[in-house]
């Protein structure tokens, strides 16, 4: 699979099979995530990857949707946002906008490899970062189950490209 093919075939998964994901698999997500690009290399982010078995109450407090602890693993980003980049002359910090990188990277690994993903950023914070046991450096900025699909994709459209992208 290229990864226009990886790009069409993605979907938003919201059903998993009761099947392990094997380690490799597994580790080639990972690998997707180190090879990210971020803010001039910083890297400044984790990702946790969360046991559904061990962890269900707890993930159901940070997201109630059943689906996701179907899955075998949740994975967390998170981000460090005193070592990501910040633009000089505005100060913005990019630390979510690499950490979404980093969770696009391995959503698209893992479509590839015939996992299902789901981005979920409507989650709440607090638990998870009891969960994960951050401290105050680090900010949760998405999670998705990891698993092997059991559930077909919804019908989503999409715009027409002409009203989403201008030539100038």
């Amino acid at each position: 699979m290229d990864v226009s093919e990886a790009i069409e075939k993605r979907y938003s998964v919201r059903g998993y099979k009761d099947k392990p994901v094997e380690d490799e698999k597994l580790d080639l997500v990972l690998k997707a995530a180190q090879l990210a690009p971020t803010g001039v290399n910083s890297q400044a982010f984790k990702v946790y990857v969360i046991d559904t078995k061990k962890h269900r109450e707890e993930l159901l407090a940070v997201y109630p949707q059943e689906w996701l602890v179907e899955a075998p693993y949740v994975l967390a980003v998170v981000s460090r946002a005193n070592h990501a980049w910040t633009r000089p002359w505005d100060a913005k910090n990019i630390n979510e906008i690499d950490a979404t990188i980093v969770m696009d990277h391995m959503i698209l690994q893992a479509t590839e490899l015939g996992l299902g993903t789901c981005y979920i950023a409507a989650f709440l914070e607090r638990p998870l970062i009891k969960l994960l046991n951050l401290d105050a450096e680090y900010h949760p900025v998405l999670i998705t189950p990891l698993g092997y699909p059991d559930a077909k994709p919804r019908e989503t459209g999409r715009k027409p490209i002409i009203e989403l992208v201008e030539r100038i």
